[in-house]
């Protein structure tokens, strides 16, 4: 049995049962709009949205769905939804996704990215339906000694920050449910899924580059920057989002030989610097002043992170479509449509249409 390509994949979706944690995310409103056009039949489980305005809110798609209001931390009521709706097909996303804010929440931190890692893992264990499971992780799970080559999918975990530690013992407990339980079952294949420095439109978050950009130009305010000489592997939400749906067919279509961990990032000659992302998102959307402000070191974040994605790129066929420039370019104007109160779900579907081309 072959690998399914990109087209192959999305084309498999259509008519599947689908249940997503934390569809009301960042990445989940936008993975749970993709396979709504898909023809996916989906079911999320929740928190509320946790930013005003939040993409998920702005799409308007909570009635398309069936949408559960949960605590990821309440196993029993996660298992019991899963386990009621008898999916095909399960993405993990739910997770406190912030690294400064981990070390002022960190005890929610790890909760979230730990304990909710294993309530999913164990319900997923105890829901026979299930062929797929694509467990979310970060980039960060890696021990970064900040070198200028990409991390493998066999390198070390670590983790310097509460956050990244907590996405590095998620992966480990991963690996043990993999190896103890879900290997043993013939039809069902399961994986991580490993991607970091998303951008994109509908993005809300505090401490992110773009979305403060934003809110700095709706205020009229100067953009304050942290770490201007930072580099990150930026890519737009589409390009994992699109790995995670490829790997998630492949590991409904032949289980054993796709399950384990997976890499989705762009090229290394794709880095930026923090300083280069806010002006391009300046430029283009707002003549305010960027001031740097490097005074606060107690919260320590990673200068240099990249990722190799040879696994994916040789199994899976899979690599970043969009250059850097056009990632920003596509997420500046979901923001300028968006600050013209253009409709969102149009905005949205459009530039999926644009990536995604004939297969939507």
């Amino acid at each position: 049995m072959g690998t399914l390509n990109l087209d192959d994949s999305l084309k498999l979706f259509s008519g599947k049962k689908v249940f997503i944690t934390g569809h009301t995310g960042f990445k989940g409103s936008w993975l749970t709009l993709l396979l709504l056009k898909l023809g996916a039949k989906i079911k999320g489980y929740a928190q509320d949205p946790i930013t005003n305005p939040s993409h998920f809110d702005l799409l308007g798609i909570k009635s398309d769905i069936d949408h559960i209001t949960g605590d990821i931390n309440d196993y029993n009521s996660l298992k019991q939804s899963l386990i009621d709706y008898q999916p095909d097909f399960v993405f993990h996303l739910a997770a406190q996704a912030l690294v400064r804010k981990s070390y002022d929440e960190t005890l929610l931190t790890m909760n979230a990215n730990i304990i909710g890692t294993a309530n999913t893992l164990e319900a997923v264990n105890q829901c026979e339906s299930v062929k797929s499971f694509v467990c979310i992780t970060s980039d960060k799970c890696y021990e970064n000694a900040e070198w200028i080559w990409g991390y493998r999918e066999n390198d070390a975990l670590g983790g310097h920050d509460p956050y990244s530690s907590s996405k590095a013992c998620a992966e480990i407990i991963f690996s043990t449910y993999n190896r103890s339980f879900f290997q043993k079952k013939r039809g069902l294949g399961a994986a991580t899924a490993r991607a970091g420095n998303v951008i994109g439109g509908g993005d809300w978050s505090e401490d992110r580059i773009i979305p403060d950009c934003i809110r700095a130009i709706q205020a009229n305010e100067p953009m304050i920057l942290r770490s201007p000489h930072s580099t990150r592997p930026w890519q737009h939400v589409f390009e994992p989002i699109s790995g995670y749906l490829c790997l998630a067919a492949n590991l409904f279509e032949n289980p054993k030989s796709f399950s384990g961990s997976w890499n989705f990032g762009p090229s290394t000659s794709e880095v930026l610097t923090v300083k280069d992302v806010a002006k391009k998102i300046v430029e283009k959307l707002g003549n305010i002043e960027i001031v740097i402000d490097d005074s606060d070191k107690k919260k320590y974040e990673s200068n240099l992170l990249q990722l190799n994605c040879d696994k994916a790129k040789l199994r899976l066929g899979w690599s970043a479509k969009w250059k850097s420039s056009e990632a920003l370019e596509m997420t500046a104007e979901w923001y300028n449509l968006y600050m013209k109160k253009i409709n969102i779900k149009e905005t949205s579907l459009s530039q999926l249409t644009d990536y995604f081309g004939n297969n939507l």
